[in-house]
């Protein structure tokens, strides 16, 4: 089973996935929730679901920063507070190691293929429910 999940993922391991409800629409996100998962985020990754995302969970709320070393598939990220609203939404070229800053406090940032939230229009202010705590 582990080979199969390994293969599907291009030799990446896939990381345990949540549906979130993002402004009414359903997406299955994997959640990195610890120090390491949130390292690896989605480097290496050849290509993921339509409806499918990561989600980076923090245990506090504080401005965070996003950069695309390893990591291929053209993404749009959507940082969120506490709460879940979403406080800033960027695209993210594929292996640019410049940072993308939330320039808010975020406690969460969903990584998604590039154009998801605009395809569904996911705008600033909207609201991202059904989202776990991070892991001690």
């Amino acid at each position: 089973m582990i080979i199969a999940t390994l293969l599907a993922c291009g030799g990446v391991q896939k990381l345990p996935a949540e549906t979130l409800d993002v402004d009414g629409h359903a997406v299955v996100a994997e959640i990195a929730d610890d120090p390491k998962e949130r390292e690896q985020g989605l480097m290496k990754r050849p290509s993921m679901g339509a409806d499918e995302g990561m989600l980076f969970v923090y245990p506090d709320e504080e401005p965070r920063s996003f950069w695309m070393h390893n990591t291929p598939l053209p993404l749009t990220i959507a940082f969120a507070d506490r709460k879940g609203v979403i406080v800033k939404i960027a695209d993210m070229v594929p292996y640019d190691e410049s940072r993308v800053q939330s320039l808010y406090p975020a406690m969460y940032a969903l990584e998604m293929n590039k154009g998801w939230f605009a395809a569904h229009d996911v705008v600033v202010g909207e609201t991202m429910k059904g989202l776990p705590t991070a892991s001690p």
